[in-house]
């Protein structure tokens, strides 16, 4: 399993001098109007499936409010208003995708409930022991530094408090390891490319997916950076996993 510092040095764009984190940004506001869109595609819907799994869990703790990390255009924000979740917080730094989310949002009429802030998730404008509930959809392995991340979601989670990561993770049985590797190699990035306008971005998604920790080894980061109770439960042949803890 490659280390934490080889996911910082994968970057969207290769011959640029800016930073992973506004390299980020700059790579999810350019795909903003393509990523719902794409992500349905490239998962065959399988996706929004996973993000029900995700509110069932979190609705069974009760949360009065949650806080979306890396909430994207807003699809799991908008998936725990089901819960009974009096406030919900979708938190990004891409203002594109923010946009995009609050467009969804007010369709829906969820303006009351669902509040979608521009956002570092290493560095949030959140007090102590904020939140009941805290969820990452596909959003940990964009963080420049993962255990950054962590603490700070630590720290604004409520003591009993419900941690939920959604994520990809690379299947370990034989053959739907190797579908899998073939898939993100070499079918993903040209989905990418035909579809988005960034020809980098889906490439950067695959690469990224590559070499991020999953299963015991993200539990072992998670309880490190305080969480208890960690568990992890892959999902569709192990192609994602969700991550269960508490602080």
């Amino acid at each position: 399993m490659p280390k934490n510092n080889t996911l910082s040095k994968i970057k969207p764009y290769k011959n640029s001098d800016l930073g992973k984190k506004e390299q980020v940004t700059k790579m999810f506001d350019t795909i903003s109007e393509d990523y719902d869109g794409l992500n349905r595609v490239i998962s065959f819907g399988i996706d929004i499936k996973w993000r029900k799994k995700v509110v069932q869990i979190v609705k069974e703790t009760n949360p009065e409010t949650i806080l979306d990390i890396a909430t994207g255009t807003g699809d799991l924000a908008i998936a725990l208003s089901k819960t009974n979740a009096t406030k919900i917080i979708g938190l990004d730094i891409s203002n594109g995708m923010l946009e995009i989310g609050k467009e969804k949002i007010k369709k829906q009429g969820l303006d009351n409930k669902i509040d979608m802030v521009l956002g570092d998730s290493e560095n949030m404008p959140f007090e102590d022991n904020t939140f009941d509930a805290i969820t990452v959809g596909f959003g940990v392995r964009n963080f420049e530094t993962l255990e950054n991340g962590l603490k700070e979601i630590h720290r604004v989670l409520k003591p009993g408090g419900c941690f939920v990561i959604l994520e990809t993770s690379i299947p370990t049985k034989t053959p739907y390891k190797q579908g899998y590797n073939f898939y993100t190699k070499n079918i993903l990035p040209v989905i990418g490319r035909m579809f988005s306008k960034d020809k980098s971005a889906y490439k950067y998604l695959s690469d990224s997916a590559s070499v991020f920790p999953y299963g015991e080894v993200l539990n072992n980061i998670l309880r490190k950076s305080g969480f208890i109770s960690v568990k992890d439960l892959p999902q569709t042949f192990g192609v994602a996993t969700i991550y269960v803890s508490s602080k």
